[in-house]
């Protein structure tokens, strides 16, 4: 278990957002970018894929959780801030890594936006093709 002085921080990545997460014990106050996280974002969906990995792991009022997050929209930055908290509480103890594993919060998302190709209007959509 985590000591009283000792920070744990991993990095989650989504897209282009990424999230560096510390977590400490304390009472579940979790913020981001210095704001609380309920005001930084606004959606119900997007604050319960943050509380995902502490309700998974029973411990939602256990540890407080400071935030940085930049880059990508709004919901690549929650998932990254979920894989960054989930990567936290699998370091803190080995019995929550089997429990977050099972829910997939410790894998990473690597799907991304396809680049765009030269000659063609999009990643793959051609300009339209006229005969004559």
């Amino acid at each position: 278990m985590v000591e009283k002085s000792e920070i744990v921080g991993f990095v989650g990545r989504r897209k282009t957002a990424v999230a560096r997460v510390y977590l400490t014990n304390g009472k579940g106050i979790i913020t981001v970018n210095g704001c609380p996280y309920d005001k930084f974002f606004s959606f119900f969906t997007i604050k319960d894929k943050i509380l995902k990995s502490f309700i998974v792991t029973d411990c939602l009022n256990k540890y407080d959780a400071i935030i940085n997050v930049r880059g990508g929209g709004i919901n690549a930055q929650a998932e990254a801030i979920c894989l960054g908290l989930a990567r936290c509480l699998a370091s803190i103890n080995a019995s929550y890594k089997s429990i977050l594993s099972s829910f997939g919060l410790l894998t990473r998302d690597d799907r991304a936006v396809e680049s765009k190709k030269a000659g063609k209007k999009k990643a793959r959509k051609s300009f339209q093709f006229c005969k004559r």
